[in-house]
């Protein structure tokens, strides 16, 4: 499985909110934001329910990460996908960082993919 998710039961702007403030608790930012309902209507004419790809990131196990194999940064940041489902509600699904660092094959490396796995289990779980 390469990643995991939870359901809110409240609306996309709330939840993207609340989100934003878990991944702060646990020492990530976002470092980048895909507005993926945008995209969609401005390239394609598309209309789509609200979809938000957050790239976040925790400096800490970056750093960690880039000393021990600089070529890391491919597989950095963590996605996290925060997205308003048909009923209304929203689901947030993260993108598990031990599945992704153990392709590495550095044993350091997916120790790290671990603790970082951990601290997003979490905040997944702040969410429910």
């Amino acid at each position: 499985m390469y990643g995991f998710s939870t359901q809110m039961q409240i609306p996309f702007s709330g939840a993207l909110t609340l989100v934003t403030s878990a991944l702060r608790e646990e020492g990530f930012g976002v470092i980048s934001e895909i507005d993926v309902q945008s995209t969609l209507k401005n390239r394609l004419g598309v209309d789509a329910r609200p979809f938000q790809v957050l790239g976040v990131c925790n400096p800490y196990f970056s750093h960690q990460s880039l000393n021990a194999d600089p070529d890391i940064s491919h597989l950095l940041s963590c996605n996290v996908v925060v997205r308003e489902m048909n009923d209304g509600n929203t689901c947030v699904s993260f993108m598990d960082p031990e599945t992704l660092m153990s392709v590495v094959g550095n044993h350091e490396v997916n120790k790290i993919g671990l603790l970082a796995r951990e601290r997003l289990v979490r905040v997944c779980n702040v969410l429910n």
